[in-house]
């Protein structure tokens, strides 16, 4: 059991949790992940940590209330009690000095994005954020992510914030006005998909944390498999991130529609 000890809204849906978790504090890294479960009957479902505090002892998780399940964990308060916390899992981020990094991120893609975005900062690269929602209320992290970065660019589909347009677009006028070494990318699977047919038009190196359908979380299930450069990828174990421009994403967006 793991003790919720603050509790935040950004938004109807989409709510912060800090969770006492003090070995998954003391030993993730950006990139990681854990898998959650809420009442003994509950879902697994996976949650990539947004942050920790190891004198603390807590992480912090970004859910966004989807399904029955998420709908539970969004509901806890603070003083609750998660049912399990199992992690860190996956592999960490490669996080070396490439130059100039582009980072970004949709919706609660962002979450995930930020340890990733702090990290290459203090690897010495600079930092172009690109964050990219429908409508102004559902960027999230925005302080956060202007502390570690160069620059941000707020991307919304109604112009209500930041300039009105894609994701692409914002990473496109980055990439038209500058040398850009890396991309790291996450968000919905079509995002991702039309940030690498983007970066690969121009050549950038490309890296997009994946969000398959997870079970167990160790390799045995298969639900999360995915085609990377021909091949069959485990995203829980061999993942969450990719070679983007290896990455089939069309297959990947058509094994998460089996499950709607």
């Amino acid at each position: 059991m793991n003790k919720i000890v603050e509790k935040e809204h950004f938004s109807e849906n989409v709510v912060k949790l800090v969770v006492e978790a003090p070995l998954i504090a003391a030993s993730r890294r950006p990139g990681h992940f854990v898998i959650v479960r809420c009442g003994e009957h509950g879902e697994r479902i996976p949650l990539t940590i947004a942050d920790s505090d190891t004198a603390r002892g807590t992480i912090t998780l970004v859910i966004q209330a989807i399904g029955d399940s998420t709908r539970k964990i969004c509901a806890l308060e603070a003083g609750d009690f998660l049912t399990d916390v199992v992690g860190p899992l996956g592999k960490a981020t490669d996080i070396q000095k490439f130059g100039t990094v582009v980072c970004c991120g949709g919706g609660v893609g962002v979450a995930p994005l930020l340890p990733i975005i702090k990290a290459m900062k203090q690897a010495g690269n600079r930092v172009v954020s690109v964050l990219a929602a429908r409508t102004a209320d559902l960027i999230i992290l925005e302080p956060q992510v202007r502390e570690h970065s160069d620059e941000v660019i707020i991307m919304t589909d109604d112009g209500s914030a930041g300039t009105k347009g894609l994701v692409t677009n914002g990473v496109e006028s980055v990439i038209n006005r500058e040398k850009v070494d890396m991309v790291v990318t996450i968000g919905p699977a079509i995002m991702m998909k039309f940030v690498s047919l983007l970066t690969k038009k121009y050549e950038v190196p490309t890296v997009a944390s994946l969000n398959t359908i997870m079970v167990d979380g160790t390799g045995m299930c298969g639900a999360c498999r995915v085609t990377v450069g021909g091949k069959t990828k485990f995203v829980c174990v061999d993942g969450p991130e990719f070679d983007a421009h290896e990455v089939d994403f069309d297959e990947m967006i058509m094994r998460l529609r089996a499950y709607n």
